[in-house]
């Protein structure tokens, strides 16, 4: 055990590393991120560490030259540690387990690197990744980062018109596939969706590269399509090619309001250092352990800390396809941990709900978790009967910790590898050295201690953040820095204690206004997670004549637990009157058996507020499980919920 395992008041002697790292990030960042950039090996070190461009652009590290594939695994291989496991496969779904050393991971990135320079791929140009969790996936990244180039995942199995959106956007020369995905009882074909996103697109890509899976191999284009394993054959491995700190690395797309998907752009100098921090700052990771982040490659999580950061670090990283339940059972997560002696367990919420929904009490019994230090939550808030439920369970820290996709790392965490804090429920700690977090009223002025604002980022925002949107940096702009003068505006809302801990409570228009008065539906969220027949929840606001708003909640109760609908709407409405008050004029309850999710964990609010106010709506590519939608419609429909007036 380290020294930082013992859980420490953030006022005493022995949270004096945090304090300090803070107070210096803050009063002398340029000096602060000089001492962190000295973890990166740069092919020239930057002089220059924070350029500002103008009031909205910062460059870091401007004139340093450096190469991302490099660092994550020749640079290891230099200091002797070619031998040492980089990259650990594990795929339940398909029987499959593997290992790559850190030389033979370089080796399999250079030479497919060959194979798209062969392609026509150089510095600077696009390619698209469209994979399911495999180490082609990884392998295809960074060898796109040796190139100089700039990937873009796109999730496998996104539909083909979101594909062809991002084809447009991105232009690249070369689409990299698989011929299949495999989820827990189904193949998807990855080849026919591939095929119709290039017909619908208006840029035509000029190769792809396509993985041949057994499980569903597929038919090539012919003079378009490459076959991965043949294109080897031929192909001769490349070295790194040397890019500017501030040249982009990837661009990953995510949701617009209009409809329009954002890539979000990342540089290669700030993103390497801000990692490196956050393995040792947040995550307190030595070279050798074991990281496990169990996402996808096609979500951020999947970028910074099942690909870049881990090997950055020096760890052993887990690439695993499968789901926390059903592949083949709810002790998936412990199996993993045990036997690959994983440190740090990172996964979102609603996985840990999916496993305490199974009851997997009697299978947490059957694996030695004691080499887990950490449990590490992000990507929607961690309810504190969630936190609660996995502290009882596993016995160790759980750190909920608040970050996003434009971010790319955590802005607020509990700082492991500094001093571990004692947690609060329902908080993602406090502010990551480096991000400045301010909460703002409506006019972007301070808010006291203990009130709800909207959370806003003091500019210049920290290394490793986006640095624009593809193509449009007018939608950058004016997305995110135009609403507070002087922040970035994160676009959640919450709240900070009198001790400096963070809040986030969701989305800010996951806010109602019930009689006026402004309501969090996080918090009854809260409280509703907590009763102990409840597996997971989602409060929305649905409409009322007389108060504009009234909150509903949607339900899912524990496996096994047998309970009357209305028993439970009473008990949960006189714990929201009891915990909040008459004001929040919480009334209603369904019981439902599925809520809309994205493939990466989060519950679709706004399609359910959607198809609560009885307007029209489109089916996301993002969602898991579209059969839940009608089933929630006709549940609403019958309880006269929809644009209702109770």
């Amino acid at each position: 055990m380290t020294s930082h395992s013992t859980p420490v008041s953030i006022q005493s002697a022995a949270a004096a590393p945090y304090r300090d790292a803070i107070a210096h990030a803050s009063q002398t960042p340029e000096a602060f991120w000089a001492e962190q950039a000295q973890r990166v090996a740069w092919f020239s070190p930057p002089s220059q560490i924070c350029q500002q461009r103008d009031a909205q652009h910062t460059d870091w590290f401007a004139d340093g030259t450096l190469n991302s594939s490099y660092l994550a695994l020749d640079w290891h291989i230099e200091q002797g540690r070619g031998a040492q496991t980089a990259l650990i496969y594990d795929s339940p779904v398909t029987g499959t387990k593997q290992r790559f050393s850190y030389l033979e991971l370089r080796d399999a990135v250079a030479l497919f690197a060959g194979v798209l320079q062969h392609l026509g791929v150089a510095k600077g140009d696009r390619v698209v990744i469209y994979m399911p969790m495999v180490p082609e996936a990884a392998i295809a990244m960074l060898a796109v980062a040796r190139l100089g180039a700039v990937h873009s995942v796109v999730f496998g199995g996104f539909s083909a018109h979101e594909l062809a959106l991002r084809i447009d956007d991105a232009t690249p020369k070369v689409v990299v596939s698989a011929s299949c995905g495999i989820e827990i009882n189904r193949v998807i074909a990855y080849k026919p969706l591939l095929d119709e996103a290039i017909e619908l697109a208006t840029h035509k890509v000029a190769h792809c590269v396509i993985l041949q899976r057994p499980q569903a191999p597929c038919e090539l284009t012919p003079s378009r399509d490459v076959d991965w394993l043949e294109a080897l054959g031929s192909a001769a491995p490349v070295a790194p090619v040397p890019v500017k700190s501030t040249d982009p690395l990837y661009i990953l797309y995510t949701s617009g309001t209009t409809g329009k998907p954002k890539g979000v752009v990342r540089d290669n100098g700030g993103h390497a250092c801000a990692l490196l921090y956050s393995m040792h700052a947040i995550y307190d990771m030595q070279p050798g352990e074991v990281f496990w982040a169990a996402s996808d490659v096609g979500w951020v999580v999947g970028h910074s800390y099942i690909v870049y950061a881990p090997l950055f670090a020096g760890c052993t990283t887990v690439l695993y396809e499968g789901k926390p339940v059903f592949t083949p059972d709810a002790g998936a997560f412990w199996r993993v941990c045990a036997e690959y002696q994983v440190k740090v367990l990172f996964a979102a919420p609603t996985a840990f709900r999916a496993v305490r929904k199974e009851d997997p009490d009697a299978l947490l019994q059957t694996y030695d978790l004691s080499t887990l230090r950490y449990i590490f939550m992000a990507g929607e808030r961690l309810d504190p009967a969630t936190y609660q439920w996995v502290v009882d369970k596993i016995g160790k820290p759980v750190i909920d910790h608040w970050w996003q996709t434009e971010t790319g790392w955590a802005i607020s965490a509990n700082p492991a590898g500094l001093c571990l804090l004692e947690a609060k429920a329902g908080s993602a700690t406090v502010p990551v050295p480096g991000f400045q977090v301010e909460i703002l009223d409506e006019l972007g002025s301070p808010v006291p201690d203990g009130e709800q604002g909207f959370i806003a980022l003091k500019l210049p925002l920290p290394p490793g953040c986006l640095q624009t949107i593809w193509g449009n940096d007018a939608r950058f702009v004016d997305g995110y820095l135009g609403t507070f003068a002087g922040y970035y505006a994160s676009g959640d809302g919450g709240y900070r204690d009198q001790d400096g801990y963070l809040y986030v409570m969701g989305r800010t228009d996951d806010v109602i206004n019930v009689a006026g008065h402004r309501l969090s539906t996080g918090e009854m969220e809260q409280i509703v997670a907590s009763h102990p027949a409840v597996a997971e929840c989602c409060v929305i606001g649905i409409h009322e004549a007389i108060k504009g708003q009234q909150p509903l909640a949607l339900v899912l109760v524990k496996n096994g637990v047998d309970i009357d609908e209305s028993q439970l709407e009473t008990e949960l409405v006189a714990m929201v009157r009891r915990d909040i008050g008459a004001l929040a004029c919480f009334k209603r309850a369904v019981i439902v058996k599925r809520l809309p999710k994205t493939r990466s964990g989060k519950i679709l609010r706004k399609l359910l507020r959607q198809i609560a106010a009885g307007s029209e709506y489109s089916v996301p590519s993002t969602i898991d499980d579209p059969a839940c939608l009608p089933e929630i419609a006709h549940l609403l429909e019958q309880r006269a919920l929809i644009n209702a007036d109770y």
